[in-house]
């Protein structure tokens, strides 16, 4: 199981690295392929005036020292082009933010960087068009057809994190997984799916009650991975806080989500043609 976990956006050097010590022991499941994810700038906050993060050069240089300490594989999103190159030296999946899932030459800069390529299925998507954002990166890369093997061999993933639904909510539709897995590994991301965009007047809210109940649901229908945002102590952090969970609440969590997905392993090779 592909698993992307850390907090939202990079707050200090002594919060970094104390998340990342608290994910250790998910990180060294022997069942969990392993990525920390922080952000070095939230460049779409909601208001000019929330913490966006370090920036891009401390940014790196504390992601690499995490690198550095604990071994991690990690990701990290960009959100111009002129980013990649130095963030392809650090990291070893560049994720390409939801609202910018359909930026042509974002995509292309990602897909000739070699690297993991990992696009966020934006709010506003239907997951059948995913597959051009998908195709951008492919046949950058030289692949003619979306296919989920295609995808898996170039590297490419999706992550579902909800639709927009009316103002200030989003919904997630299972059917979207084996939409989506059609063409390309999914993972889900179960915090940003609970987000309530706008609700915190000027920065979004989120509802953290919902994240087990949803990644178990999507365990059962079936994904490749998940990405779940955290924090040790989500009620102080300066993005995101609603949404996330602690490193213990997953640790805690991880072998339920582990045991759903081995049982559904079968079926989804049975139907989708032995596609893992």
């Amino acid at each position: 199981m592909i698993l992307i976990a850390g907090p939202c956006v990079i707050e200090s050097r002594e919060q970094l690295l104390k998340i990342g010590e608290e994910l250790s022991p998910i990180a060294s499941h022997p069942d969990v392929e392993f990525y920390f994810k922080a952000s070095f700038d939230k460049a779409n906050r909601t208001s000019l005036h929330s913490y966006r993060g370090p920036g891009l050069k401390r940014g790196l240089e504390l992601l690499g020292e995490v690198k550095k300490r604990f071994g991690y594989r990690l990701l990290t999103d960009v959100h111009e082009s002129w980013q990649i190159e130095p963030v392809s030296e650090v990291v070893d999946v560049i994720q390409i933010p939801a609202f910018l899932c359909r930026q042509t030459d974002l995509l292309i800069g990602a897909a000739k960087s070699g690297k993991i390529v990992n696009i966020k299925k934006g709010q506003f998507m239907n997951p059948t068009d995913m597959r051009f954002s998908v195709l951008k990166v492919l046949e950058t890369r030289g692949w003619e057809e979306a296919s989920y093997l295609n995808s898996y061999r170039a590297k490419v993933w999706v992550t579902e994190r909800g639709t927009t639904f009316g103002y200030g909510n989003l919904v997630v539709d299972m059917r979207s997984f084996p939409t989506i897995r059609q063409f390309a590994p999914v993972i889900f991301d179960a915090t940003h799916s609970v987000q309530l965009p706008g609700a915190g007047g000027g920065k979004s809210g989120g509802d953290r009650r919902f994240v087990f109940p949803l990644a178990r649901g999507a365990a059962a229908v079936g994904v490749d991975g998940f990405f779940f945002e955290t924090h040790s102590n989500p009620a102080e952090a300066l993005s995101d806080g609603p949404n996330m969970i602690t490193p213990t609440q997953l640790r805690e969590f991880l072998p339920t989500l582990l045991e759903i997905s081995r049982l559904v392993k079968p079926t989804l090779n049975l139907y989708e043609g032995g596609s893992n």
